[in-house]
């Protein structure tokens, strides 16, 4: 059934309301986070010498969006959740940006990376081909996007008062393939436990020159 435009914005606003409202639980339980093998992930494939103009996508409390700029890059974030932007700020230092996904208003060609560190799941299936088209856009020519998403049999629907459609991996190849992108490695985490104990699919891809 497809969602109309009303149904689009209740999903948005529902799931943004449930972040703000956890907002400092949801640091409490994530700041200590490793996540080091993604951001290598993205650094190791974008061409040139750092450093980098990246745009950390859904970046919350700012965990990443600061460890990316304490590399040395030039590191934006966007998240929809005002609490979150607020905090992202407060966090890393950097400029962070409140729009939701679906409402993205990026700069054309702008970045030589995207890192989108379990977001993307949030975007409703209907819409995820005109956002990723929309990211692949803001990407310098052979910019590259990082994406780590909760996997699933491609079910969608609300999880713990958030909207999520949850992916396997050949339907994310053909979603990620269809907006041009070009595959560059995927793998499951968390590393070095039995499949079924690895509930986050990562994967990294390129846009053409």
């Amino acid at each position: 059934m497809k969602l109309t435009p009303q149904k689009l914005k209740q999903i948005v606003n529902l799931t943004l309301d449930q972040y703000n409202d956890v907002a400092e639980d949801f640091w409490e339980g994530t700041r200590g986070h490793d996540v080091s093998q993604n951001i290598a992930a993205l650094l190791q494939y974008i061409d040139g010498a750092p450093p980098f103009t990246l745009l950390d996508l859904g970046c919350g409390p700012g965990r990443d969006l600061k460890a990316l700029a304490d590399r040395g890059h030039h590191a934006i974030g966007l998240d929809g959740a005002a609490r979150f932007t607020a905090m992202g700020r407060a966090h890393s230092g950097c400029e962070v940006w409140q729009q939701d996904f679906l409402k993205l208003d990026l700069p054309d060609a702008h970045f030589d990376g995207i890192f989108a560190n379990a977001t993307l799941f949030h975007v409703p299936s209907q819409e995820l081909l005109r956002v990723l088209l929309e990211l692949r856009a803001a990407l310098k020519p052979r910019g590259v996007l990082f994406g780590s998403n909760l996997r699933g049999d491609n079910e969608e629907g609300w999880n713990q008062g958030r909207y999520g459609t949850f992916h396997d991996w050949d339907a994310w190849q053909r979603c990620m393939s269809a907006a041009g992108f070009v595959e560059l490695d995927h793998y499951y985490r968390p590393a070095g436990l039995p499949r079924d104990r690895q509930p986050w699919l990562a994967s990294v891809w390129r846009k053409p020159s």
